[in-house]
């Protein structure tokens, strides 16, 4: 699909392209930018297998100007049907290796710099994961949220997939990953606006909407609760949810950009696979 927008370079984002699915694969298929100049970020869940994830990243790098990746919990997974079997920090280093070789920036990378329309800003992908603090009504532990999740039948399949090697828990993974990202966050000038581009949310309120709100545990950290205040955030660039949309938390913009899967985007009015434009700002954002 055709980004549309105005005159000069744009920001463009999308996440959750799921392209293990052929209708979704055709979306990545059709996406192009609508300038020269346009940059998209792709805030995960890009595919399961390196193959896939790797395709798809290559066919947009070379269509936009820069592509800007981080990962969601479906590409750390170990998955069955991957030829490549490494987990946890290994599975991440080697995707960053992947996305060096196209030409597509990751977290590891130094944060690159918007300079047209809306900029100058920063766009820092963020790799964050979780550590299960967004517990359920009534649950005060991670073992009480999981024992209520699974007497619900809603767990994240994380739980078989996702392996945290060689930290000995997703949430010791989670908590290292905000640490070290807290740390170059505070390199950045204080006056110079951020986008921060992630899988997870920043902040929790986009999960009130969830239909099972037992699925939060796996959507994000307390740990990032006031990071929306606390940097100089412009947009909260998220996807994970399959509920596209955009809010506000404390005056600051928050939007979720996934397309989600196929029984998800067929219900939508819009067309599906729709990039979104973070700069300069849709109009339905201001």
């Amino acid at each position: 699909m055709m980004a549309t927008g105005g005159d000069g370079p744009q920001l463009w984002a999308v996440s959750d392209l799921h392209i293990g699915y052929a209708e979704n694969r055709d979306l990545v298929e059709g996406m192009r930018p609508e300038s020269d100049g346009d940059w998209l970020l792709v805030a995960g869940d890009v595919a399961e297998t390196v193959e896939d994830i790797r395709w798809a990243l290559k066919t947009l790098a070379g269509r936009f100007a820069r592509v800007i990746w981080t990962p969601g919990n479906h590409e750390l997974w170990t998955h069955p049907s991957d030829a490549v079997t490494l987990r946890g920090v290994a599975r991440y280093e080697h995707l960053v290796e992947q996305c060096r070789e196209l030409g597509v920036l990751t977290p590891e990378d130094p944060y690159a710099i918007w300079e047209g329309p809306g900029g100058p800003v920063a766009v820092a992908p963020l790799f964050l994961l979780y550590d299960y603090s967004f517990l359920p009504s009534g649950s005060a532990t991670k073992e009480e949220g999981l024992e209520y999740a699974y007497g619900t039948g809603v767990v994240c399949t994380d739980e078989r997939l996702l392996h945290p090697d060689p930290y000995p828990t997703r949430e010791d993974w989670c908590r290292a990953r905000v640490a070290e990202t807290e740390r170059r966050l505070a390199e950045l000038p204080e006056d110079l606006p951020l986008v921060p581009v992630t899988h997870w949310p920043l902040h929790r309120h986009p999960t009130e909407v969830l239909w099972y709100p037992e699925f939060a545990m796996w959507c994000g950290t307390v740990l990032t609760d006031d990071w929306h205040r606390r940097y100089p955030v412009h947009t909260a660039v998220y996807g994970h949810l399959h509920i596209p949309r955009t809010t506000r938390q404390d005056g600051v913009r928050f939007e979720e950009v996934s397309v989600g899967y196929p029984r998800e985007w067929r219900k939508r009015q819009e067309p599906p696979g729709r990039l979104r434009r973070i700069l300069p700002a849709e109009e339905s954002a201001l």
